[in-house]
């Protein structure tokens, strides 16, 4: 990778950092399944008329929108109204060894003992930031975990799929997901009215951002990239994420950064980190 690929692989994990942080902060004016809405409602009329999508990729794209745009997305908005976006930035990380474990199962990939070793590492850092005052209660953990979990199936479910552009499927998953996302907050969110009446700068700020920032401009500059480099070059600057999120989470929101929360982050991403690694072929 030369030099700008690098600065524009970090410039896009900063700006996911900064959409956990201002999601934070928004949920705080317009509840979370609203705010999915509005969010890929944007998302799909930026990306769907520029787009085109074949009758095969429909039942696929049904089921992205149902695992990535409403468990994974929709459950992690939620789970960010309820527990710290540090935290929840590291749990969310867990799904990269539930993706690794469920290609195990249904690809029959093997694992080897690095991988083991990582998922090891993932669970002794889960049970160290269990032991810190910052880790989330049982609502908010089932939340993050189930959305890592929305995560991990989709990686399994686009690797299935038939090939598709990479922007069609972000816009076009968006836009099935709006009418499953858009009953879950009518069942539990009631009335959406007074709420998007009554939403301030932080609500609104974080559905655009989260859509135009996030989901198109940056998502867009990482295909990008993933195009131009090595996969292994690129994914694991994704690490970043948290340790971003943290960081923002302390300066924006005011959150703690004590010992057992570094040492459980430290952990998970190394454990993470193991899990992307690559196995090299064998010698012929």
């Amino acid at each position: 990778m030369n030099m700008i690929d690098r600065w524009l692989a970090v410039g896009v994990v900063a700006c996911w950092a900064g959409t956990l942080v201002l999601v934070k902060q928004g949920v705080a004016e317009m509840p979370p399944m609203l705010m999915s809405v509005m969010r890929f409602t944007l998302v799909a009329a930026l990306v769907v008329p520029f787009t085109r999508i074949g009758r095969r990729h429909i039942p696929w794209l049904l089921l992205v929108s149902f695992t990535f745009g409403t468990v994974h997305f929709g459950l992690l908005f939620m789970a960010l109204g309820l527990a710290e976006v540090g935290t929840s930035a590291v749990l969310v990380q867990l799904g990269a060894p539930m993706a690794s474990l469920l290609a195990c199962l249904v690809f029959r990939e093997p694992l080897g003992l690095m991988r083991a070793f990582g998922l090891a590492l993932t669970v002794a850092g889960v049970f160290v930031l269990a032991q810190g005052p910052t880790f989330p209660g049982f609502l908010p953990l089932a939340l993050l975990v189930a959305s890592a979990a929305g995560w991990a199936v989709t990686n399994l479910v686009v690797k299935l799929m038939p090939p598709l552009d990479a922007m069609a499927l972000t816009g076009w998953s968006s836009l099935f997901c709006v009418p499953q996302l858009a009953v879950a907050a009518l069942l539990f969110e009631g009335d959406p009215w007074p709420r998007l009446a009554a939403a301030g700068w932080h609500g609104w700020s974080a559905v655009v951002y989260s859509a135009v920032v996030s989901s198109v401009m940056a998502y867009g500059v990482w295909y990008w990239l993933l195009a131009r480099n090595p996969v292994n070059a690129i994914v694991p600057y994704s690490m970043l994420n948290p340790v971003m999120t943290i960081g923002l989470g302390v300066l924006v929101v005011g959150e703690s950064i004590p010992p057992l929360k570094i040492a459980g982050t430290v952990l998970i991403l190394g454990g993470v980190l193991l899990v992307l690694r690559q196995r090299r072929p064998a010698a012929a």
